[in-house]
């Protein structure tokens, strides 16, 4: 018998059923040889595609194809972090040490992320290193590796970027290989900041690719000593989020975070880079908590030395230099500062260093977006800062966080900045060109 016949004629009784359901079918104007849940299947898309977006189509052009619009929503994105801000002072250190964890396990040659885990890794490490010090000019960055199932070290402990950077960009000597461990690691990490002083953060950040750990001993062993020594441990995963990472950062103070894309993952990473509020302790009588002493730490501020000074034995290099640093205490010849003297071991800073580093804890005032000027009784028609007229028609539509008329006043001064200007000011300067606070 033909099999697309209509016959309701079968031998079984479950094959009638369905001939007559396809014969009501084609009654209807349906074609009963369709698979329907393909043709379903195929108009909506796999399940992950449905999460998956496009790095070109998240910036749009408005109607006169400009850009204008992407900017300032990405402005306005800033300023809406900034607003929610706590506004109190919160006690900070400003003397940082932090070992980054590197995973560099067969996993991180996986092309979810273009070109590869591993590749993206080390270039947003090193933009990372390079934003760290310029907001942490004070403090100190060690990598460590994690493959073959044990910790490596590729660079010490340093106060200078440059050798960080050269530690990171030496690709041959960093090839993924094996399986990580996350004890060995965080064991090597914790040794290398054992002698540190109490008055400075000690912090492990970890960028983790692979879904395994393969550990010596009892992981949580490691975790108790951590709490102990009071290490902060911050996770970024590029796989999934697993329970003993999510433990490791929560028991000690840190983030964690999974990344989604190769933007998430930047900001996550850049999300580290201001100094954590530090923790308070709990009282040794009585119950409620307090904030910790105050230490009192000695440093030196050199002498430098100029370029046209006659050659000299430096004692970081041990080669003959003519620029370079004086040690106040000893005498002794440095390249770069910030850095403890190899000779007495006094801390080194420049002034600006120093000042730098205040800004995380007296940060400027978000300012407020300008809606209207009824209020103003004399609103001037330039920036205070650039000197740049502002819009004299306000905009059609704005998004949330943004002001139609471009201005931006600062509460405590009451002086108006544009957009650029608020973003130079906050991001960079770090001081209101009005108030100067």
């Amino acid at each position: 018998m033909d099999p697309g016949s209509d016959s309701d004629l079968s031998l079984d009784e479950g094959n009638l059923t369905v001939r007559g359901r396809n014969k009501a079918a084609r009654a209807k104007g349906i074609d009963p040889t369709k698979d329907k849940g393909k043709g379903k299947a195929k108009d909506q898309g796999y399940a992950w595609e449905a999460n998956y977006t496009r790095s070109w189509d998240t910036v749009q052009e408005d109607e006169g194809g400009s850009l204008q619009g992407a900017v300032e929503e990405l402005m306005a994105r800033g300023r809406r972090r900034r607003l929610l801000a706590p506004a109190a002072a919160i006690r900070r250190t400003i003397i940082r040490h932090l070992i980054l964890l590197l995973d560099l396990s067969a996993s991180m040659m996986d092309r979810d992320m273009r070109p590869t885990r591993f590749d993206l890794t080390l270039e947003y490490a090193r933009e990372f290193v390079t934003e760290w010090f310029d907001q942490n000019p004070l403090g100190q960055v060690g990598v460590v590796a994690m493959r073959g199932g044990i910790g490596e070290r590729i660079g010490e402990m340093s106060g200078n970027p440059q050798d960080v950077l050269k530690a990171l960009s030496e690709r041959h000597k960093l090839e993924p290989t094996g399986e990580p461990s996350l004890q060995n690691a965080i064991d090597m990490a914790r040794s290398s900041m054992s002698h540190l002083p109490t008055h400075s953060s000690r912090e492990i950040l970890i960028i983790f690719g692979s879904l395994t750990t393969v550990d010596p001993g009892n992981i949580f062993d490691t975790l108790q000593s951590c709490i102990k020594d009071k290490i902060r441990i911050s996770l970024v995963a590029l796989a999934a989020e697993m329970k003993i990472c999510r433990e490791l950062c929560d028991k000690t103070g840190g983030q964690f975070g999974v990344a989604m894309n190769e933007g998430h993952f930047k900001d996550l990473l850049f999300e580290l880079i201001p100094p954590p509020a530090q923790r308070a302790v709990a009282r040794t009588t009585g119950g409620g908590t307090t904030n910790p002493a105050a230490d009192l730490m000695m440093m030196g501020f050199p002498m430098r030395l100029p370029d046209t000074s006659p050659p000299s034995l430096c004692v970081c290099h041990a080669e003959m230099r003519t620029a370079g640093f004086l040690c106040p205490r000893c005498m002794a010849k440095i390249c770069d500062v910030p850095t403890d003297c190899d000779v007495c071991g006094l801390m080194i800073v420049s002034s600006p260093h120093l000042a730098r580093s205040y800004h995380h804890l007296f940060p400027v005032k978000p300012y407020i977006a300008v809606m209207t000027l009824d209020n103003a009784p004399k609103p001037t028609s330039i920036c205070h800062a650039c000197s740049l007229p502002f819009k004299v028609q306000p905009a059609a539509s704005v998004t949330d966080g943004m002001s139609p008329l471009g201005r931006y006043r600062c509460p405590t001064c009451s002086n108006d900045f544009c957009t650029d200007c608020d973003v130079f000011v906050h991001d960079v300067v770090h001081c209101c060109p009005g108030c100067e606070k």
